[in-house]
């Protein structure tokens, strides 16, 4: 699908979508509890649905009404294997890989070419180490249990393997320790896992580079919304830098999200001359700084090699996409530099490169421009609403149904 976006000034109120971060946390840990959960306020893009219907292999039983999910653990322990589709989602895959580990039964997992061409070097390691079956053909093969015992990794590859972990170590029957090999980038990440496991009655000591964790923990049941996304609210607030005038509500100001520094990094990129913005703890946010860097008067980011891991080598993405815009960006091993530039309006169809930040952060810059993006629905991977939404604050908008050549 494409998306036409015409020059025009958004206006109104519009809440935050709910935290996909936090979403996809508290729903596996209901699903490891033996009684019901509520967990309300659901925003089911294509990542939380795939983490929802992987869940019920895994033996849960999960419904939903409305944006609300009723979720009741099953015994992994006793689980007879089966398979996954894990359509895109790298957080699905990172999350629940240690999981199948429990029951000592045989997971299939499939997924995107580009989701198997992401890193999984940590637990390739951990499977080697524990003599566990692990085949990657045309999907994720893996059989066999997950030993406790102290696990060694470094800290700026992915925090998701860590919060992988962190879900299934609590139920084998021995104390584990997680030994994190700085530099640690992510962390309010696995800060954001810590603090879900203590909401269920598991709790797992933080302290330094070190994460021990009491073995035969127990998941109890709770009842809980899911806060918004600072993350999402990033693009709808970015209008406000443009020259529109949005208010986005429903945010959490002590959340430990770490995007919560958006605001703080926008005010550098629109009043600094030429910034330095370090992205070691914050990567999702790269796009949408870049684009309003290239707005603006430039910066340098550092800490950057991670965009090559994600839904597309960002940076690289960024830089050609922007250069369509007339901006100059230099991309470097793990640096950035958007130089200072003069926008103009798109010479060709913006490309999505089927990465939603991508395309929510070029369509920010398209309302000053206009202009059209391939392959918009890039975002139902995350915010599936976002056009519905800018087209509501006074965005113009038309889809377009782009017809496969015979």
């Amino acid at each position: 699908m494409n998306i036409l976006i015409k020059k025009s000034r958004a206006s109104g109120s519009v809440f935050a979508p709910p935290s996909k971060s936090i979403s996809h946390r508290l729903i596996i840990a209901a699903a490891l509890s033996e009684d019901t959960s509520v967990i309300k306020n659901v925003l089911f893009s294509d990542d939380i649905s795939a983490t929802v219907d992987c869940l019920k292999v895994l033996g849960a039983d999960i419904h939903s009404e409305g944006t609300t999910l009723f979720i009741k653990g099953g015994n992994l322990s006793e689980n007879k294997g089966g398979t996954l589709n894990l359509r895109e989602s790298g957080s699905t895959l990172r999350f629940l890989f240690p999981l199948c580990l429990i029951s000592g039964s045989t997971y299939k997992m499939y997924g995107s070419k580009r989701l198997f061409e992401r890193p999984l070097c940590v637990y390739e390691e951990i499977a080697k180490n524990q003599d566990i079956l692990y085949k990657k053909e045309d999907c994720i093969t893996l059989c066999g249990k997950l030993k406790p015992g102290e696990f060694h990794i470094k800290g700026n590859i992915s925090s998701q393997f860590i919060s992988g972990l962190l879900f299934a170590l609590p139920l084998l029957k021995e104390d584990s320790v997680i030994h994190i090999i700085p530099p640690v980038e992510s962390k309010s990440y696995i800060d954001l896992t810590v603090d879900a496991l203590k909401q269920f009655g598991v709790f797992a000591d933080f302290t330094g580079n070190d994460i021990f964790i009491k073995g035969n923990q127990e998941y109890k049941a709770v009842n809980m919304s899911v806060e918004g996304d600072w993350s999402g609210a990033a693009f709808l607030d970015a209008l406000n830098l443009v020259g529109s005038d949005v208010s986005v509500c429903g945010l959490n100001e002590h959340s430990l999200q770490s995007d919560k520094v958006y605001r703080e990094l926008f005010l550098k990129i629109k009043n600094e001359d030429f910034p330095l913005i370090d992205l070691s703890d914050c990567p999702d946010l790269a796009p949408i700084l870049m684009a309003l860097a290239a707005f603006f008067s430039g910066a340098r980011f550092i800490n950057t090699s991670r965009l090559k891991l994600k839904e597309s080598d960002r940076a690289s993405v960024m830089a050609k996409e922007l250069k369509k815009f007339g901006a100059d960006i230099k991309v470097y091993d793990n640096e950035v530099v958007v130089n200072n530039s003069v926008l103009h309006a798109p010479r060709s169809v913006i490309c999505s490169n089927n990465d939603h930040r991508v395309v929510m952060s070029l369509a920010v810059l398209l309302t000053c421009f206009g202009g059209e993006i391939e392959g918009a629905n890039a975002v139902n991977k995350s915010f599936p609403e976002f056009f519905d939404l800018l087209k509501k604050l006074g965005i113009e908008i038309e889809k377009r149904t782009v017809k496969n050549a015979d």
